[in-house]
């Protein structure tokens, strides 16, 4: 899965850790963003002396290494992928995860104040959906708010066009912290690890800051390309 940041990404992975079939990885690739890109970080310290920097290496492996059942699930930032071989993407299945920038923008000016388009990971998206729509032409796009909408539909068509059987058990997770965190859990995922299953989906009421105007221009048309591909809560089965 390529996510964006603050896009529920940590509640689908809890999501799918309930699978029967299923092991979950978190961010396997923070390290090599953060060693890439610089300070700027909540927990980078930690990250950087917990997680192989190597993201060649973390592909290899990590990513394309061995299972130990049917299925892996990868929680990935899109953004995390500049500086690396894409050839490794023909040899996964690959899931976007995205979220309305008017929404997005704001929650994430909370951990990172002056965000840039780079740290949205939207352009990495559009270029993951560009493969995709290359290859069977069929790509299997989640948005946050359709899921939080209709969570047992959205996912059970999304498992329909991975090949997967739905299961009861992902619209549900025991509350508090998850072996699988990340080190940087304590600064990004206070909310999820209070939760016991998705939330309900809430409009986001705040004014949208104006500061964030000119990056929700950069961010509206790479949205819109995404969106237009997404599982929707009325969808067909």
């Amino acid at each position: 899965m390529w996510s964006g940041p603050r896009n529920v990404s940590t509640a689908l992975m809890y999501s799918f850790r309930q699978r029967s079939d299923t092991v979950v990885v978190d961010e396997p690739l923070y390290g090599h963003y953060i060693s890439s890109v610089g300070p700027g970080h909540p927990g980078e310290v930690e990250v950087l002396r917990s997680m192989d920097r190597d993201g060649e290496r973390v592909v290899r492996e990590v990513i394309l290494g061995p299972c130990e059942r049917p299925v892996r699930f990868y929680k990935n930032m899109a953004h995390h992928l500049p500086g690396l071989d894409r050839e490794f993407l023909e040899r996964v299945t690959n899931v976007l995860l995205i979220r309305n920038p008017r929404e997005m923008l704001p929650s994430l000016a909370k951990q990172l104040p002056n965000p840039v388009l780079r740290d949205t990971g939207l352009s990495e998206q559009v270029e993951i959906l560009e493969f995709m729509l290359q290859g069977d032409g069929d790509p299997v796009v989640l948005d946050a708010k359709e899921l939080l909408l209709d969570p047992p539909g959205v996912l059970r068509r999304a498992c329909g066009k991975l090949g997967l059987p739905f299961e009861e058990a992902m619209l549900s997770w025991p509350a508090g912290p998850k072996p699988e965190d990340g080190v940087w859990a304590k600064h990004w995922y206070e909310n999820v690890h209070a939760s016991t299953g998705f939330a309900r989906y809430s409009p986001h009421e705040e004014p949208f800051p104006e500061r964030l105007g000119p990056l929700l221009e950069e961010c509206l048309p790479l949205y819109e390309r995404l969106r237009g591909y997404a599982i929707t809560s009325g969808s067909p089965s």
